[in-house]
C-alpha cells in the first residue's frame, strides 16, 4: 500500500501513464501510483481520466472530491478491497453482539481518555478528573452513555461553556478534519475487505460509513487539538488538517505516520472482533499532531 497523501488544489488535468499519476497544470508532475495512499481533489477545476480512476481503484487508493468551497463532499472506493471479501462479509455479519459491545467499551474508553488528556493539557484539571471517573463507569456497549456525558463536559470546557456550534471557524475545522479522518478509516476498512455500512455501535440506515464512524472515535481529539491552533486568517488551515495523516506517530514502539498507525489499529479491531478478544486492540502510544 502507498504512503503519500496527494493534494491537487488548482486547475489541472490528471491522467495515468506508465504506472504514474500525471498532473498537468502550469507544470507537469508525475507520482508513482504505488506510492499513493490518498488523492484529494480540492478544486472543481480538475479533470480526470477514467483510466486513471480505474488504476487508482485497483491500487486501493482513496480518492476524495471537494466542493467549490474546498470541503470534502464525496469519495471513491473500490467495490472490493481484498481478494477474500466474501469471507470478510460473512465474518462481519457473524460478529457477536457481546463482542461488539466489549470492543465499543474499549474504543469509547480510549476516546474519553484522550479527551481527558487534552483537557489536562489546557489546564482544565477538574474537568479532566471528571472524565477519568467516567472511564471507570463505562459498561459494555456504553449503555449509560458515558461518551455523551464526557462530550458535554469536554466541549463546554474548550469553548467556554458554549456549544461547539458557536464558533463557526472552529466548527468548520472540525467538520473538515473529521471528514478527512473518516475517509482514512473508510479506506482501511475497504482495503481489509469489510463493509463500511455495518457498524459496531453506529447503526444509521442513512449512514454509509457506520463502521468508520465507530473506529475513528479515539482519533477525533487529534482534529480538536489541531483546530484550536488554527487561525481563520491562515489560508493553509485545510492543508494543515490534511497533514495530520502524515504526522509522526509511535505505534508498537516504532516510529511511523498516523495513516499507517490507523491501518494497524483498524486491523487489530478486526482481529478482536473475529477472535472475541479485546486484548487484540492496539492504539498508538504517542502522536505528534503539530508535526507537519
Amino acid at each position: 500500500m502507498g504512503f503519500r497523501t496527494v493534494l491537487v488544489n488548482s486547475r489541472a488535468k490528471l491522467e495515468f501513464r506508465l504506472n504514474y499519476l500525471i498532473v498537468r497544470g502550469d507544470k507537469e508532475k508525475k507520482i508513482f501510483v504505488d506510492e499513493i495512499n490518498t488523492l484529494i481533489i480540492q478544486s472543481t477545476a480538475v479533470s480526470l481520466t477514467a483510466a486513471l480512476l480505474c488504476e487508482l481503484m485497483k491500487n486501493n487508493v482513496k480518492v476524495i472530491f471537494c466542493d467549490e468551497k474546498s470541503n470534502p463532499i464525496s469519495e471513491l472506493l473500490p467495490y472490493y478491497g481484498a481478494h477474500n471479501t466474501t469471507k470478510r462479509y460473512h465474518e462481519q455479519i457473524n460478529w457477536k453482539q457481546e463482542t461488539k459491545d466489549k470492543v465499543w467499551k474499549v474504543i469509547i474508553g480510549r476516546k474519553i481518555s484522550e479527551q481527558a488528556r487534552h483537557l489536562e493539557d489546557l489546564g482544565f484539571e477538574q474537568q479532566s478528573a471528571l472524565l477519568n471517573e467516567y472511564i471507570s463507569q463505562i459498561q459494555d456497549g456504553d449503555v449509560t452513555n458515558r461518551e455523551g456525558h464526557a462530550a458535554k463536559v469536554y466541549f463546554n470546557s474548550i469553548l467556554g461553556g458554549d456549544s461547539r456550534q458557536s464558533d463557526i471557524f472552529f466548527n468548520a475545522c472540525l467538520n473538515y478534519g473529521y471528514s478527512i479522518l473518516l475517509s482514512a478509516f473508510n479506506r482501511e476498512i475497504t482495503a481489509s475487505g469489510y463493509l463500511t455500512q455495518l457498524g459496531i455501535w453506529h447503526d444509521n440506515e442513512f449512514n454509509e460509513f457506520n463502521l468508520a464512524c465507530d473506529l475513528m472515535e479515539p482519533f477525533r481529539v487529534l482534529v480538536d487539538r489541531k483546530s484550536l491552533t488554527l487561525s481563520e486568517n491562515d489560508d493553509r488551515f485545510k492543508k494543515k488538517l490534511i497533514a495530520l495523516l502524515n504526522c509522526k506517530t509511535i505505534m508498537n514502539g516504532k516510529a511511523t505516520t498516523l495513516d499507517i498507525a490507523i491501518r494497524q489499529y483498524t486491523r487489530s479491531v478486526f482481529h478482536a472482533l473475529n477472535e472475541n478478544d479485546v486484548t487484540q486492540i492496539v492504539f498508538p502510544e504517542k502522536i505528534f499532531p503539530n508535526d507537519e
